[in-house]
Protein backbone atom coordinates (compact mmCIF):
# COMPACT_ATOMS: atom_id res chain seq x y z
CA UNK A 1 0.00 0.00 0.00
CA UNK A 2 1.32 3.45 -0.93
CA UNK A 3 2.43 5.72 1.89
CA UNK A 4 0.01 8.47 2.95
CA UNK A 5 1.28 11.60 4.70
CA UNK A 6 -0.47 12.50 7.94
CA UNK A 7 -1.60 15.89 6.61
CA UNK A 8 -3.63 14.04 3.95
CA UNK A 9 -5.59 11.86 6.40
CA UNK A 10 -8.45 14.33 6.93
CA UNK A 11 -9.31 13.88 3.25
CA UNK A 12 -9.41 10.07 3.53
CA UNK A 13 -12.14 9.45 6.13
CA UNK A 14 -13.48 5.91 5.78
CA UNK A 15 -10.43 4.72 3.85
CA UNK A 16 -7.69 2.27 4.83
CA UNK A 17 -4.25 3.90 4.68
CA UNK A 18 -0.61 3.25 5.48
CA UNK A 19 1.54 5.89 7.20
CA UNK A 20 5.26 5.84 8.01
CA UNK A 21 6.10 7.90 11.06
CA UNK A 22 7.54 8.33 14.53
CA UNK A 23 5.83 7.49 17.80
CA UNK A 24 5.28 10.76 19.65
CA UNK A 25 3.41 9.60 22.76
CA UNK A 26 1.84 6.30 23.81
CA UNK A 27 -0.98 6.22 26.37
CA UNK A 28 -2.21 2.87 27.69
CA UNK A 29 -5.84 3.03 28.87
CA UNK A 30 -6.30 -0.67 29.60
CA UNK A 31 -8.37 -2.07 26.73
CA UNK A 32 -7.52 0.92 24.56
CA UNK A 33 -4.04 2.09 23.63
CA UNK A 34 -3.74 5.60 22.20
CA UNK A 35 -0.67 6.54 20.17
CA UNK A 36 0.15 9.98 18.85
CA UNK A 37 2.04 9.60 15.57
CA UNK A 38 3.97 12.23 13.61
CA UNK A 39 5.72 12.67 10.30
CA UNK A 40 7.11 15.76 8.59
CA UNK A 41 3.60 16.89 7.66
CA UNK A 42 1.82 16.74 11.02
CA UNK A 43 0.43 14.62 13.88
CA UNK A 44 -2.54 12.32 14.32
CA UNK A 45 -4.02 10.34 17.18
CA UNK A 46 -4.26 6.59 16.57
CA UNK A 47 -6.00 3.97 18.69
CA UNK A 48 -5.47 0.22 19.02
CA UNK A 49 -8.83 -1.46 19.71
CA UNK A 50 -9.34 -4.90 21.31
CA UNK A 51 -10.66 -6.41 18.06
CA UNK A 52 -7.20 -6.03 16.47
CA UNK A 53 -5.27 -8.25 18.90
CA UNK A 54 -1.96 -8.28 17.02
CA UNK A 55 -2.01 -4.49 16.73
CA UNK A 56 -2.73 -4.17 20.47
CA UNK A 57 0.16 -6.52 21.25
CA UNK A 58 2.63 -4.45 19.23
CA UNK A 59 1.17 -1.14 20.42
CA UNK A 60 1.77 -2.19 24.02
CA UNK A 61 5.53 -2.50 23.32
CA UNK A 62 6.29 0.60 21.28
CA UNK A 63 7.86 3.66 22.89
CA UNK A 64 8.41 7.33 21.99
CA UNK A 65 10.73 7.95 19.00
CA UNK A 66 10.35 4.46 17.58
CA UNK A 67 9.93 4.47 13.82
CA UNK A 68 6.87 2.57 12.64
CA UNK A 69 4.68 1.81 9.66
CA UNK A 70 1.02 1.83 10.63
CA UNK A 71 -1.87 0.54 8.59
CA UNK A 72 -5.25 1.75 9.75
CA UNK A 73 -8.69 3.11 8.95
CA UNK A 74 -9.37 6.83 9.12
CA UNK A 75 -12.47 7.41 11.27
CA UNK A 76 -14.27 10.59 12.32
CA UNK A 77 -14.01 11.31 16.03
CA UNK A 78 -17.21 11.44 18.05
CA UNK A 79 -18.38 15.05 18.09
CA UNK A 80 -17.76 15.45 21.83
CA UNK A 81 -14.13 14.32 21.36
CA UNK A 82 -13.29 16.66 18.46
CA UNK A 83 -10.28 18.87 19.24
CA UNK A 84 -10.63 22.06 17.21
CA UNK A 85 -7.14 23.21 18.24
CA UNK A 86 -5.47 20.37 16.33
CA UNK A 87 -5.22 20.10 12.55
CA UNK A 88 -6.35 16.47 12.68
CA UNK A 89 -8.52 16.92 15.76
CA UNK A 90 -11.65 15.76 13.94
CA UNK A 91 -10.27 12.34 12.92
CA UNK A 92 -8.70 9.29 14.49
CA UNK A 93 -6.72 6.42 12.99
CA UNK A 94 -7.97 2.97 13.94
CA UNK A 95 -4.83 0.80 13.97
CA UNK A 96 -5.07 -2.44 12.00
CA UNK A 97 -1.37 -3.35 12.08
CA UNK A 98 1.97 -1.93 13.19
CA UNK A 99 5.31 -2.74 11.59
CA UNK A 100 8.27 -1.57 13.71
CA UNK A 101 10.92 -0.18 11.34
CA UNK A 102 13.40 0.81 14.04
CA UNK A 103 13.44 0.93 17.81
CA UNK A 104 14.90 3.85 19.78
CA UNK A 105 16.75 4.12 23.05
CA UNK A 106 15.34 6.49 25.62
CA UNK A 107 16.46 9.85 24.15
CA UNK A 108 18.87 12.01 26.20
CA UNK A 109 16.60 14.99 25.55
CA UNK A 110 12.88 15.36 24.97
CA UNK A 111 12.33 16.39 21.34
CA UNK A 112 8.64 17.15 21.76
CA UNK A 113 8.65 20.42 23.71
CA UNK A 114 9.99 23.88 23.04
CA UNK A 115 13.48 22.86 24.14
CA UNK A 116 14.57 26.22 25.52
CA UNK A 117 14.81 24.79 29.03
CA UNK A 118 17.41 22.23 27.90
CA UNK A 119 21.12 23.02 28.15
CA UNK A 120 22.21 24.22 24.72
CA UNK A 121 25.33 22.06 24.65
CA UNK A 122 23.15 18.97 25.08
CA UNK A 123 20.88 20.18 22.28
CA UNK A 124 23.85 20.73 19.96
CA UNK A 125 25.42 17.36 20.83
CA UNK A 126 22.19 15.54 19.94
CA UNK A 127 21.16 17.94 17.19
CA UNK A 128 19.47 15.24 15.11
CA UNK A 129 17.07 14.75 18.04
CA UNK A 130 16.72 18.47 18.75
CA UNK A 131 15.72 19.09 15.15
CA UNK A 132 12.71 16.79 15.60
CA UNK A 133 10.95 19.30 17.83
CA UNK A 134 8.13 21.27 16.14
CA UNK A 135 9.76 24.67 16.66
CA UNK A 136 13.00 23.61 15.00
CA UNK A 137 11.15 21.86 12.18
CA UNK A 138 9.26 25.09 11.52
CA UNK A 139 12.43 27.18 11.57
CA UNK A 140 14.28 25.00 9.09
CA UNK A 141 11.28 24.51 6.80
CA UNK A 142 10.57 28.26 6.74
CA UNK A 143 14.23 28.88 5.98
CA UNK A 144 13.73 26.77 2.87
CA UNK A 145 10.65 28.82 1.95
CA UNK A 146 12.59 32.07 2.32
CA UNK A 147 15.42 30.87 0.09
CA UNK A 148 13.01 29.51 -2.52
CA UNK A 149 11.16 32.84 -2.55
CA UNK A 150 14.43 34.71 -3.04
CA UNK A 151 15.54 32.42 -5.86
CA UNK A 152 12.20 32.78 -7.65
CA UNK A 153 12.13 36.56 -7.14
CA UNK A 154 15.64 37.12 -8.48
CA UNK A 155 15.08 34.72 -11.37
CA UNK A 156 12.11 36.86 -12.47
CA UNK A 157 14.35 39.95 -12.20
CA UNK A 158 16.83 38.44 -14.66
CA UNK A 159 19.47 37.21 -12.19
CA UNK A 160 21.24 33.88 -12.58
CA UNK A 161 22.57 31.77 -9.72
CA UNK A 162 26.28 30.96 -10.05
CA UNK A 163 28.38 28.93 -7.63
CA UNK A 164 31.84 30.23 -6.77
CA UNK A 165 34.78 28.25 -5.31
CA UNK A 166 35.19 27.36 -1.66
CA UNK A 167 38.92 26.80 -2.15
CA UNK A 168 40.39 30.19 -2.94
CA UNK A 169 43.30 32.51 -2.14
CA UNK A 170 44.06 34.10 1.21
CA UNK A 171 43.78 37.89 0.87
CA UNK A 172 43.36 40.59 3.54
CA UNK A 173 39.60 41.28 3.68
CA UNK A 174 39.02 42.14 7.33
CA UNK A 175 38.68 38.86 9.22
CA UNK A 176 41.06 35.96 9.68
CA UNK A 177 40.95 33.26 6.98
CA UNK A 178 40.48 29.57 7.50
CA UNK A 179 43.32 28.01 5.51
CA UNK A 180 43.48 24.60 3.85
CA UNK A 181 46.87 22.95 3.16
CA UNK A 182 47.66 21.70 -0.33
CA UNK A 183 48.92 18.11 -0.47
CA UNK A 184 50.19 18.43 -4.06
CA UNK A 185 52.03 21.71 -3.43
CA UNK A 186 53.27 21.31 0.12
CA UNK A 187 53.85 24.55 1.95
CA UNK A 188 51.09 26.31 0.03
CA UNK A 189 47.53 26.86 1.20
CA UNK A 190 44.04 27.58 -0.03
CA UNK A 191 41.72 29.80 1.99
CA UNK A 192 38.00 29.33 2.58
CA UNK A 193 36.13 32.43 1.36
CA UNK A 194 35.09 35.08 3.88
CA UNK A 195 32.56 36.02 1.18
CA UNK A 196 32.34 35.64 -2.63
CA UNK A 197 33.27 39.34 -2.94
CA UNK A 198 36.10 39.01 -5.43
CA UNK A 199 34.44 36.28 -7.46
CA UNK A 200 31.21 38.21 -7.88
CA UNK A 201 33.14 41.24 -9.12
CA UNK A 202 35.04 38.99 -11.51
CA UNK A 203 31.67 37.68 -12.75
CA UNK A 204 30.80 41.26 -13.61
CA UNK A 205 34.09 41.44 -15.52
CA UNK A 206 32.87 38.27 -17.29
CA UNK A 207 29.71 40.01 -18.54
CA UNK A 208 27.22 38.04 -16.42
CA UNK A 209 25.59 41.38 -15.38
CA UNK A 210 23.12 39.96 -12.82
CA UNK A 211 24.45 37.32 -10.42
CA UNK A 212 23.29 35.87 -7.13
CA UNK A 213 24.26 33.00 -4.87
CA UNK A 214 23.18 31.50 -1.57
CA UNK A 215 26.78 31.35 -0.41
CA UNK A 216 28.58 29.72 2.47
CA UNK A 217 31.11 32.07 4.11
CA UNK A 218 33.90 31.27 6.56
CA UNK A 219 35.60 33.57 9.07
CA UNK A 220 38.06 32.51 11.75
CA UNK A 221 37.04 35.02 14.41
CA UNK A 222 37.53 35.02 18.15
CA UNK A 223 34.48 34.26 20.24
CA UNK A 224 32.30 37.34 19.93
CA UNK A 225 28.59 37.38 20.60
CA UNK A 226 26.16 35.60 18.32
CA UNK A 227 28.57 34.47 15.60
CA UNK A 228 29.28 31.24 13.73
CA UNK A 229 32.54 30.29 11.99
CA UNK A 230 30.51 29.43 8.90
CA UNK A 231 27.34 31.18 7.87
CA UNK A 232 25.11 31.85 4.86
CA UNK A 233 24.83 34.98 2.75
CA UNK A 234 22.47 35.91 -0.01
CA UNK A 235 25.05 37.43 -2.31
CA UNK A 236 24.16 39.47 -5.40
CA UNK A 237 25.86 41.78 -7.88
CA UNK A 238 24.70 43.87 -10.86
CA UNK A 239 26.45 45.64 -13.70
CA UNK A 240 25.67 49.28 -14.57
CA UNK A 241 23.47 49.92 -11.48
CA UNK A 242 22.91 53.03 -9.47
CA UNK A 243 22.86 52.83 -5.68
CA UNK A 244 19.18 53.73 -5.82
CA UNK A 245 18.37 50.82 -8.14
CA UNK A 246 20.06 48.32 -5.83
CA UNK A 247 18.28 49.69 -2.76
CA UNK A 248 14.87 49.70 -4.43
CA UNK A 249 15.25 46.15 -5.79
CA UNK A 250 16.23 44.75 -2.40
CA UNK A 251 13.54 46.69 -0.55
CA UNK A 252 10.91 45.36 -2.95
CA UNK A 253 12.19 41.81 -2.45
CA UNK A 254 12.09 42.08 1.34
CA UNK A 255 8.58 43.59 1.44
CA UNK A 256 7.19 40.87 -0.83
CA UNK A 257 8.99 38.15 1.12
CA UNK A 258 7.49 39.26 4.44
CA UNK A 259 3.99 39.63 2.98
CA UNK A 260 4.16 36.20 1.34
CA UNK A 261 5.77 34.01 4.01
CA UNK A 262 5.21 36.01 7.22
CA UNK A 263 1.87 37.80 6.73
CA UNK A 264 1.48 38.10 10.52
CA UNK A 265 4.47 40.47 10.57
CA UNK A 266 4.09 44.24 10.33
CA UNK A 267 6.71 46.34 8.57
CA UNK A 268 6.80 49.57 10.54
CA UNK A 269 7.52 51.93 7.64
CA UNK A 270 7.39 51.56 3.85
CA UNK A 271 9.46 52.72 2.07
CA UNK A 272 12.19 51.92 4.56
CA UNK A 273 13.57 55.05 6.23
CA UNK A 274 17.09 56.16 5.35
CA UNK A 275 19.69 57.68 7.62
CA UNK A 276 23.19 58.84 6.90
CA UNK A 277 25.94 57.30 8.99
CA UNK A 278 26.45 60.69 10.64
CA UNK A 279 22.74 61.02 11.51
CA UNK A 280 22.56 57.47 12.88
CA UNK A 281 25.59 57.95 15.13
CA UNK A 282 24.49 61.38 16.39
CA UNK A 283 20.88 60.38 17.10
CA UNK A 284 21.18 56.69 18.06
CA UNK A 285 24.91 56.22 18.74
CA UNK A 286 24.75 53.22 16.41
CA UNK A 287 25.15 52.56 12.69
CA UNK A 288 22.44 49.89 12.99
CA UNK A 289 19.73 51.70 14.96
CA UNK A 290 16.65 50.04 16.40
CA UNK A 291 13.76 52.19 15.15
CA UNK A 292 10.88 50.11 16.54
CA UNK A 293 8.12 52.22 18.06
CA UNK A 294 7.00 49.29 20.20
CA UNK A 295 9.80 46.93 21.23
CA UNK A 296 7.31 44.65 23.01
CA UNK A 297 5.65 43.74 19.69
CA UNK A 298 7.51 40.59 18.46
CA UNK A 299 5.93 40.87 15.01
CA UNK A 300 7.10 44.42 14.35
CA UNK A 301 9.87 44.79 11.78
CA UNK A 302 11.66 48.13 11.63
CA UNK A 303 13.95 48.13 8.60
CA UNK A 304 16.16 51.09 7.78
CA UNK A 305 18.95 51.92 5.36
CA UNK A 306 22.15 53.59 6.55
CA UNK A 307 24.15 55.37 3.84
CA UNK A 308 27.13 57.71 3.39
CA UNK A 309 29.67 55.72 5.40
CA UNK A 310 33.21 56.99 5.83
CA UNK A 311 35.44 55.08 3.45
CA UNK A 312 38.37 54.82 5.86
CA UNK A 313 38.92 54.68 9.59
CA UNK A 314 41.98 54.72 11.81
CA UNK A 315 43.42 51.52 13.29
CA UNK A 316 44.79 51.34 16.83
CA UNK A 317 48.29 51.98 15.50
CA UNK A 318 47.18 55.11 13.63
CA UNK A 319 47.10 53.66 10.12
CA UNK A 320 44.16 53.83 7.73
CA UNK A 321 41.94 50.83 7.03
CA UNK A 322 38.68 50.31 5.16
CA UNK A 323 35.43 50.54 7.11
CA UNK A 324 33.66 47.71 5.23
CA UNK A 325 35.84 46.18 2.52
CA UNK A 326 38.53 47.54 0.23
CA UNK A 327 36.42 47.15 -2.90
CA UNK A 328 33.86 49.88 -2.20
CA UNK A 329 34.04 52.90 -4.47
CA UNK A 330 34.27 56.46 -3.25
CA UNK A 331 31.23 58.61 -3.87
CA UNK A 332 31.64 60.63 -7.12
CA UNK A 333 32.34 63.91 -5.33
CA UNK A 334 35.21 62.26 -3.40
CA UNK A 335 36.93 60.38 -6.23
CA UNK A 336 39.41 63.21 -6.80
CA UNK A 337 40.43 63.16 -3.12
CA UNK A 338 40.86 59.39 -3.29
CA UNK A 339 43.07 59.56 -6.38
CA UNK A 340 45.17 62.33 -4.82
CA UNK A 341 45.17 60.58 -1.40
CA UNK A 342 44.05 63.73 0.42
CA UNK A 343 41.25 64.60 2.89
CA UNK A 344 41.14 60.88 3.62
CA UNK A 345 39.06 61.24 6.78
CA UNK A 346 36.32 63.01 4.79
CA UNK A 347 36.02 60.56 1.89
CA UNK A 348 32.59 58.92 1.82
CA UNK A 349 32.03 55.48 0.31
CA UNK A 350 29.17 54.49 -1.98
CA UNK A 351 28.26 52.07 0.80
CA UNK A 352 24.83 51.16 2.19
CA UNK A 353 23.81 48.90 5.05
CA UNK A 354 20.37 47.67 6.00
CA UNK A 355 19.43 47.24 9.65
CA UNK A 356 16.49 45.39 11.20
CA UNK A 357 15.41 45.94 14.81
CA UNK A 358 18.86 47.13 15.83
CA UNK A 359 20.96 44.56 13.96
CA UNK A 360 22.80 44.77 10.66
CA UNK A 361 21.34 42.17 8.29
CA UNK A 362 22.90 43.27 5.02
CA UNK A 363 25.34 45.58 3.38
CA UNK A 364 26.77 46.46 0.02
CA UNK A 365 28.24 49.15 -2.18
CA UNK A 366 29.01 50.40 -5.60
CA UNK A 367 32.47 48.95 -6.30
CA UNK A 368 35.74 50.20 -7.64
CA UNK A 369 35.83 49.00 -11.25
CA UNK A 370 38.96 50.83 -12.35
CA UNK A 371 42.36 49.40 -11.39
CA UNK A 372 43.90 52.74 -10.46
CA UNK A 373 41.10 53.48 -7.96
CA UNK A 374 41.42 50.10 -6.23
CA UNK A 375 45.19 50.50 -6.11
CA UNK A 376 44.82 53.90 -4.40
CA UNK A 377 42.71 52.33 -1.65
CA UNK A 378 45.49 49.89 -0.78
CA UNK A 379 48.16 52.57 -1.02
CA UNK A 380 46.26 54.73 1.50
CA UNK A 381 46.25 51.68 3.79
CA UNK A 382 50.04 51.52 3.53
CA UNK A 383 50.39 48.55 1.17
CA UNK A 384 53.52 48.44 -0.96
CA UNK A 385 52.99 47.94 -4.70
CA UNK A 386 54.49 44.44 -4.54
CA UNK A 387 52.03 43.37 -1.86
CA UNK A 388 49.11 44.86 -3.80
CA UNK A 389 50.16 42.89 -6.86
CA UNK A 390 50.64 39.65 -4.90
CA UNK A 391 47.28 39.88 -3.12
CA UNK A 392 45.08 41.51 -5.75
CA UNK A 393 46.88 41.32 -9.07
CA UNK A 394 44.11 39.14 -10.47
CA UNK A 395 41.53 41.84 -9.70
CA UNK A 396 43.64 44.66 -11.12
CA UNK A 397 44.23 42.69 -14.30
CA UNK A 398 40.51 41.98 -14.71
CA UNK A 399 39.70 45.68 -14.25
CA UNK A 400 42.08 46.49 -17.13
CA UNK A 401 40.02 44.30 -19.47
CA UNK A 402 36.83 46.35 -19.79
CA UNK A 403 35.07 45.65 -16.49
CA UNK A 404 31.77 47.58 -16.26
CA UNK A 405 30.67 49.71 -13.30
CA UNK A 406 29.01 47.36 -10.82
CA UNK A 407 27.65 47.03 -7.32
CA UNK A 408 25.71 44.74 -5.09
CA UNK A 409 24.76 43.64 -1.62
CA UNK A 410 24.98 40.64 0.71
CA UNK A 411 22.28 39.65 3.19
CA UNK A 412 22.94 37.68 6.36
CA UNK A 413 20.41 34.88 5.87
CA UNK A 414 20.83 33.37 9.34
CA UNK A 415 20.24 36.67 11.10
CA UNK A 416 17.31 37.65 8.89
CA UNK A 417 15.50 34.37 9.56
CA UNK A 418 16.30 34.66 13.27
CA UNK A 419 14.24 37.87 13.36
CA UNK A 420 11.46 36.51 11.17
CA UNK A 421 11.13 33.44 13.42
CA UNK A 422 11.34 35.48 16.67
CA UNK A 423 14.38 33.52 17.82
CA UNK A 424 17.02 34.87 20.23
CA UNK A 425 20.09 33.75 18.25
CA UNK A 426 21.11 32.40 14.86
CA UNK A 427 21.85 28.90 16.21
CA UNK A 428 18.09 28.34 16.39
CA UNK A 429 17.71 28.69 12.61
CA UNK A 430 20.84 26.78 11.51
CA UNK A 431 20.37 23.02 11.11
CA UNK A 432 23.77 21.97 12.45
CA UNK A 433 25.05 24.91 14.45
CA UNK A 434 28.30 25.21 16.35
CA UNK A 435 28.86 26.63 19.81
CA UNK A 436 29.96 30.22 20.33
CA UNK A 437 33.51 28.86 20.55
CA UNK A 438 33.21 27.28 17.11
CA UNK A 439 32.91 23.67 18.30
CA UNK A 440 30.70 21.05 16.66
CA UNK A 441 29.70 18.99 19.67
CA UNK A 442 27.78 16.45 17.60
CA UNK A 443 30.70 15.61 15.28
CA UNK A 444 33.31 16.36 17.97
CA UNK A 445 35.24 18.80 15.82
CA UNK A 446 37.70 20.38 15.49
CA UNK A 447 39.64 17.20 16.17
CA UNK A 448 43.14 15.85 15.78
CA UNK A 449 44.13 14.08 12.56
CA UNK A 450 46.47 11.16 12.10
CA UNK A 451 50.22 11.46 11.83
CA UNK A 452 49.95 9.94 8.35
CA UNK A 453 47.63 12.71 7.18
CA UNK A 454 49.95 15.39 8.53
CA UNK A 455 52.93 13.72 6.86
CA UNK A 456 51.14 13.69 3.50
CA UNK A 457 50.55 17.42 3.84
CA UNK A 458 54.09 18.18 4.98
CA UNK A 459 52.82 19.58 8.27
CA UNK A 460 54.44 19.19 11.66
CA UNK A 461 52.62 20.22 14.82
CA UNK A 462 54.68 21.98 17.46
CA UNK A 463 52.85 21.22 20.68
CA UNK A 464 53.11 23.88 23.38
CA UNK A 465 55.46 23.05 26.21
CA UNK A 466 53.87 21.92 29.44
CA UNK A 467 54.03 24.45 32.22
CA UNK A 468 56.27 23.39 35.08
Amino acid sequence: MQRTYIKELKNKVGEEVSISCWVDIRRDHGKLIFVDLRDMSGKVQAVALPNHKEAVAVASTIRPEWVVEVTGKVNPRPEKLVNKNEENGAIELEIISINVLNEALTPPLDPRGDGREIDEEVRLKYRYLDLRRPRMQKNIRNRHKVLKFVRDFLDKEGFIEIETPNLTKSTPEGSRDYIVPSRLEQGKFYALPQSPQQYKQLLMAAGMEKYFQVARCFRDEDTRGDRQPEFTQLDMEMSFPTQEEIIQLNEKMMIELVKTIYPEKEIQQIPFPRLTYKEAMEKYNSDKPDLRKDKNNPNLLAFCWVVDFPMFEKTDDGKWTFTHNPFSAAQPQHIEDLMEKKNIENILAAQYDIALNGCEIGGGSIRNHKPEALKKVFQIMGYEDERIENNFGHMLKAFEMGTPPHGGIAWGIDRLIMFLENEPNIREVIAFAKTGEGKDLMMDSPSEVSTEQLKELGIKIDKPEKKK
